[in-house]
């Protein structure tokens, strides 16, 4: 069963989220992150990239820059900006981002699952990575950004979200990315239990993103013994079937040694080539390639019954195995500084650019991993190849909450 509950959040006033609000902390730089809260003293990333609060050159992992998130989440309280609810209540948080909609629950999800893998992950953490949001969890006792997660859809749901939306929302902006974020609270106690029930039925949830909030979280669920309920961690969940996954593109920067027509007589040997085609791949073991101007079409043959592991069955994997390793030599994708990684919200432009501009020598463009094979992988207690989906839309930081009680 997948257990969650209701929690007391701290939401900012609705006037104020727009300016408040922000894409997570770690898809921004510290640079990007200053950039973008220049001028602007409520910026959510003041308080998520503390750094930006200092001259550059700061040690964004010194005591004074988590101090400094702490003072200036205490300062909001006070001065207003952010207030919490009185009561524990479920939350509906809708993006709208072009033509599509998803619709998530806000809840407290429970850290004890997320270690007995009712909460399921496909993704590898770095302890580093891990030790800086405890630090910054620690600081605040509050986790200010939530992970992403996601259940096999379930109609009762559906249903119950479909009516509450149409009710008006408590809070309604566009972002300055032109994507509309929209929250709804649910306080009423039938309709808690109704979710609770529903969700207590099923067998699994999965992180899509957000491995490192939810492992931070689950190590002071650890230290704490689960007092002042650090027992759960923050969390938006939705229906798979409303997940949307971009590509997420690959750079080289040489071809290990190889001229152009030695490197495109070795990819002939592994997959069928072509001129111009699959710019965009529209199925599965297509790869688009940019080398030298021009875009070629890799289409694979793989057959998908010999191989064993769900992971080697993602087209990123087969590049990786195919081409990656063998051709050009790029052993390991998550150490290799030969290799690049651009999500695929930029667009094959950016590769492009990027190749023409003599920084990278070709270019990869993938179909997007799908939200079942996701699933599938994280079922089978396998990791999924680095950087291997890029979800959009992001979850803004600083709409929603959790506070530890104090103890």
């Amino acid at each position: 069963m997948a257990t969650i509950k209701p929690f007391t959040a701290i939401r900012p006033k609705p006037e104020v989220a727009v300016k408040l609000c922000e894409l997570p902390y770690d898809v921004v730089s510290t640079e990007e992150a200053r950039q973008i809260a220049q001028g602007r003293e409520h910026s959510f990333y003041r308080i998520s990239r503390p750094e930006i609060n200092f001259p550059k050159g700061i040690d964004p992992y010194s005591e004074v820059v988590y101090a400094k998130a702490r003072d200036l989440y205490c300062q909001w309280l006070e001065q207003g900006w952010m207030e919490q609810d009185q009561e524990p209540c479920f939350y509906l948080y809708r993006q709208v981002m072009g033509d599509h909609i998803q619709t998530g629950l806000v809840a407290a999800a429970s850290c004890r699952e997320y270690q007995e893998n009712v909460i399921k992950k496909h993704e590898l953490t770095r302890v580093e990575k891990e030790n800086d949001r405890i630090r910054h969890i620690e600081a605040l006792n509050a986790q200010t950004g939530p992970a992403f997660l996601t259940y096999r859809s379930n109609q009762v749901l559906n249903d119950f979200f479909a009516k509450k939306t149409e009710e008006a929302p408590v809070v309604d902006f566009t972002a300055p990315d032109g994507i509309r974020h929209e929250s709804w609270v649910i306080s009423n106690p039938e309709d808690i239990k109704l979710i609770e029930n529903e969700f207590a039925a099923m067998n699994n949830l999965y992180i899509a993103d957000g491995h490192h909030r939810s492992a931070a979280a689950a190590r002071i669920y650890t230290k704490r013994q689960g007092q002042g309920g650090s027992d759960c961690f923050l969390a938006v969940i939705f229906p798979h079937d409303q997940m949307q996954i971009l590509p997420y593109n690959r750079l080289v920067k040489d071809l290990n040694g190889l001229k152009k027509e030695d490197f495109l007589e070795k990819i002939r040997k592994v997959c069928a080539v072509s001129n111009g085609l699959f710019q965009i791949p529209t199925a599965s073991q297509e790869v688009g390639m940019y080398l030298d101007g021009v875009w070629y079409g890799l289409k694979f043959t793989q057959e998908n019954e010999s191989v064993t592991a769900q992971a080697d069955r993602l087209d990123v994997q087969i590049l990786q195995k195919q081409i990656l390793d063998p051709i050009l030599g790029i052993k390991d994708p998550r150490t290799s500084n030969r290799i690049a990684f651009v999500g695929g919200i930029r667009g094959t432009e950016e590769l492009e650019k990027r190749v023409l501009s003599g920084e990278f020598a070709c270019a990869f463009s993938m179909y997007p991993t799908q939200i079942e094979d996701v699933m599938e992988i994280a079922d089978h207690n396998e990791i999924m190849p680095p950087k291997s989906t890029w979800f959009e839309p992001k979850l803004r930081d600083g709409m929603f909450i959790y506070q530890y009680e104090k103890v």
